[in-house]
């Protein structure tokens, strides 16, 4: 087929998971078609992008097998209706000349502002708290624990006695100083927050960047530590036992990055011996969570004070008019032979 075949064949745009934006109409200058599913099972999707020549995902994997000629010969462009990219496999789209893109810095705000939120239900023990006020015991000869106890600000002491600390005592240490890291950064400092940049994990003293704190000297200092890094071979189980064991007892651990950067099992152990005070994540290892998927759901788990949240700190409305347009414009700039925002 020639170049001027090929651009004249019509595209079939097909979206596999649009349960989470709704996807824009495209203006094309060739005919297109286009398949919107709100879900997509992993039964589901051979069948659903055979004749796909652009594939719209969010966080359903296309991997190899998917990617491969047999399962979709006339595939063209894979579009990320999201930041993150790692539910693709990026060798096998690159095998095959296949470019990824994706919108990025569409959820910052968002993003963000949701990480602040965490840190205070972490610090503050807001979920625990209003749980200890709302349970009324079915007996009538108890009561609240409030009422019984007259107090609970034991529940906020630290495991070394200490009660809660300011924004203005805090140091916030940020790993993954991309365009969340930074707007974090101005928001905690706004708050009063002392904060640090980690440098990469490895790199040697002599040879850490200006403006950069060694990555083992954050994880020391850090009374906050912000995770908002991308899921890599580099990153997959950053923060273990070993990290676990050199953070204050006051630390408040967010994880608004990618699942799998936390070992969620190393970190169920760490507030269970209290080495941290506690965590807020947003993302995990497997996703939707659900019965077996996570220790941070087993039965050593409760009670802790670990804040979570479903992957849903990019929902806001100007993130979803951002993904709109973001996803728009990079489906009708490649078909004028444009690529943008192109990650692989």
């Amino acid at each position: 087929m020639s170049k001027k075949q090929e651009e004249e064949e019509p595209h079939h745009i097909v979206a596999i998971e649009a349960i989470h934006c709704k996807i824009p109409s495209f203006t094309l200058q060739t005919p297109h078609t286009k398949a919107i599913y709100n879900w997509t099972y992993p039964s589901e999707l051979e069948s659903r992008v055979k004749d796909a020549t652009i594939i719209i995902t969010t966080t359903i994997k296309l991997n190899a097998e998917i990617l491969s000629a047999s399962k979709t010969p006339k595939l063209r462009l894979i579009v990320i209706l999201a930041s993150g990219t790692d539910c693709v496999d990026k060798d096998a789209a690159r095998a095959r000349g296949i470019p990824i893109c994706n919108c990025p810095s569409t959820n910052i705000d968002s993003v963000s502002e949701h990480a602040i939120g965490l840190y205070f239900a972490v610090r503050r023990r807001l979920v625990d708290m209003t749980n200890s006020v709302r349970n009324v015991p079915d007996s009538l000869d108890c009561d609240t624990e409030w009422k019984v106890s007259g107090s609970l600000k034991n529940k906020l002491k630290t495991s070394d006695g200490g009660a809660p600390l300011l924004c203005s005592q805090e140091t916030m240490g940020i790993i993954g100083y991309g365009n969340l890291g930074r707007r974090i950064k101005n928001l905690a400092g706004g708050l009063g927050m002392n904060v640090v940049v980690a440098e990469r994990r490895g790199v040697k003293e002599g040879e850490v960047r200006e403006g950069r704190v060694g990555f083992e000297d954050v994880l020391k200092r850090s009374t906050v530590l912000v995770l908002c890094l991308p899921r890599t071979p580099e990153t997959e189980k950053l923060i273990s036992k070993e990290e676990f064991r050199v953070m204050l007892p006051q630390t408040v651990l967010i994880n608004v990055g990618r699942g799998g950067i936390v070992d969620e099992g190393a970190l169920v152990e760490a507030l269970r011996e209290g080495r941290i005070w506690g965590a807020g994540l947003d993302v995990y290892d497997h996703e939707p969570v659900g019965r077996g998927d996570s220790p941070l759901l087993g039965k050593d788990a409760l009670g802790l004070n670990c804040v979570l949240s479903p992957h849903l700190a990019w929902f806001a409305e100007k993130t979803l008019e951002n993904l709109q347009i973001g996803v728009k414009n990079t489906v009708e700039q490649w078909c004028l032979g444009n690529t943008i925002n192109r990650v692989a």
